[in-house]
């Protein structure tokens, strides 16, 4: 049989067929510990009850139906983010690159009020932010662009964590409008600032100091996944914008765009619009993707395991030449090796785990939030054997 599907993916040679807690299994019935989360999207783990019951008995009432009229479920989940998040409005949309394209829409727009004829955005080396035409011309990765050109104008790109990048371009570039960045780079190989929380703090003061807006992709960051709802929770700054999505729906696509402040009145009528964003079967599971790691405490789990991952490497690796550093923030973990190392992800799945590689040398690993401590300890173990094979092979 011929396969039609469009050639995009390098796709593993496995089917998965069912999933329960960090645990998928294939259609021989194979079981697979999950270290994946479908890249950070099912943080409740597979197949969790509460979501199911959820789901279903919303499938059952209403499915979709137009944003012009009211959606009590969009609603809710918009009143939700902004309790959990203290930001003012949120728009629904159906996936992070929408989610950024909608920042990057109302950052421009927010410009043209300022009497700003070609608004620009501050954009970092090494992220990461979709793959539409603004969302990749945003990103600082030549393999997502090329082919792609002419990419989209508008763009000012800087170093990650390089705040006297940042006050460079303030000093040349009239145009600014905002500031776009990801808390901890994902695509970018689990990329932390070395002062965390003191890199978006001066971005926050650049921003305010200039009437810039600070834009944040927690697309990977958010929902729980760092250890707090949303990466900036770190600090003491709030963004003016925020974009989310992967975690929200626990696997049923939804992103949104959050604003804050004056950033919250940009969007009027007319202005943005989606056909399937916030319809009531997406946001119904936002709702209880939120209300399960609230319920089930897993913004504490995902800091405590996560924490947990890093040091058990730490203690394999002790002795290990060729593993250079091992980081993470939460559930964000990332172990940098000294090479590239992508035959980890088909090595690995042999010996039934999902993990992946990313910027050429980082394996990333991104478990499900409802990870015990017995499957990090199990993840960890195996794991690190396989890495000291390939290093000493």
């Amino acid at each position: 049989m011929p396969n039609h599907l469009m050639n995009t993916y390098s796709r593993q040679p496995v089917t998965f067929v069912k999933g329960d807690g960090i645990w998928l299994y294939d259609d021989k019935g194979d079981k697979y510990l999950d270290a994946l989360a479908g890249v950070a999207v099912n943080g409740l783990g597979h197949s969790h009850p509460k979501l199911v019951k959820a789901i279903s008995e919303q499938a059952s009432k209403l499915i979709h139906v137009s944003n012009n009229y009211h959606i009590a479920e969009q609603e809710a989940l918009a009143d939700k983010l902004c309790e959990i998040s203290g930001m003012d409005k949120v728009f629904f949309c159906n996936s992070g690159c929408e989610a950024n394209e909608a920042s990057i829409k109302l950052a421009r727009f927010y410009g043209h009020n300022k009497g700003i004829v070609n608004p620009e955005i501050i954009v970092m080396d090494k992220s990461f932010h979709g793959r539409t035409m603004a969302t990749l011309s945003a990103t600082g990765n030549r393999k997502v662009q090329a082919g792609f050109e002419p990419l989209v104008s508008g763009f000012v790109r800087v170093p990650y964590d390089d705040i006297e990048a940042v006050k460079q371009v303030a000093s040349r570039h009239s145009n600014v409008v905002a500031i776009l960045v990801e808390p901890v780079q994902g695509e970018g190989g689990i990329n932390i600032p070395k002062d965390a929380s003191g890199y978006l703090e001066q971005l926050r003061a650049i921003c305010d100091a200039h009437g810039w807006l600070l834009m944040l992709d927690e697309v990977q960051t958010g929902i729980a996944r760092t250890g707090t709802w949303f990466a900036f929770q770190h600090t003491n700054i709030k963004p003016d914008v925020m974009s989310l999505a992967k975690g929200l729906g626990s696997g049923v696509p939804i992103g949104a765009c959050v604003a804050s402040g004056k950033a919250a009145e940009v969007f009027t009528y007319g202005k943005h619009g989606s056909t399937f964003g916030g319809n009531p079967l997406a946001t119904a599971a936002g709702l209880a993707t939120l209300n399960i790691i609230e319920e089930e405490g897993l913004l504490d789990n995902a800091e405590k395991i996560g924490n947990l991952i890093r040091e058990g490497f730490n203690a394999e690796f002790k002795e290990t030449k060729g593993v250079v550093v091992v980081r993470n923030a939460g559930m964000m973990i990332g172990i940098e090796l000294d090479r590239p190392c992508g035959e980890l992800v088909s090595i690995a799945l042999a010996e039934k785990m999902l993990i992946n590689v990313t910027a050429d040398k980082v394996v990333r690993l991104l478990p499900p939030l409802v990870m015990n401590e017995a499957e990090a300890n199990e993840l960890v173990q195996r794991l690190s054997a396989l890495i000291k094979a390939f290093l000493n092979s």
